[in-house]
């Protein structure tokens, strides 16, 4: 069994910067690897993912620009650089796996494409 543990989350102003990181427990080398998001009362989007080996990305358009997914194979770690930060960026943020390829850039952001998931970290930005 996968196990994910997210951390980094916190309060920001707008404009200020995070940066979350996903502990993984397996190895990440051969993963899809996804950051998603869910604010109260929305739905669960993808916002960013990585693909395994050599590590092209794919990015949801509303975070085009300001979020980086970058990945440490030797360490299973995940992140997701988050600069220029905006009140809509508030949610809890989710890191997802899954085995093989993520398939084309859209389906690497569905949150059907993903078998294991961490228990989230919360992002609040105020205006």
């Amino acid at each position: 069994q996968v196990q994910l543990v997210e951390s980094g989350g916190g309060s920001v102003q707008a404009g200020g910067s995070l940066r979350l990181a996903c502990a993984v427990s397996g190895d990440i080398y051969r993963s899809c690897m996804g950051w998603f998001r869910q604010a109260p009362g929305k739905d669960r989007e993808g916002v960013a993912a990585i693909y395994p080996g050599g590590g092209g990305t794919a990015l949801a358009d509303s975070v085009k620009g300001r979020f980086t997914i970058s990945k440490d194979d030797a360490k299973n770690l995940v992140y997701l650089q988050m600069n220029s930060l905006k009140p809509e960026d508030t949610a809890m943020y989710y890191c997802a796996a899954e085995e093989g390829w993520c398939g084309t850039p859209i389906q690497a952001l569905l949150t059907a494409n993903y078998k294991y998931w961490g228990q989230g970290t919360q992002v609040s930005v105020s205006s």
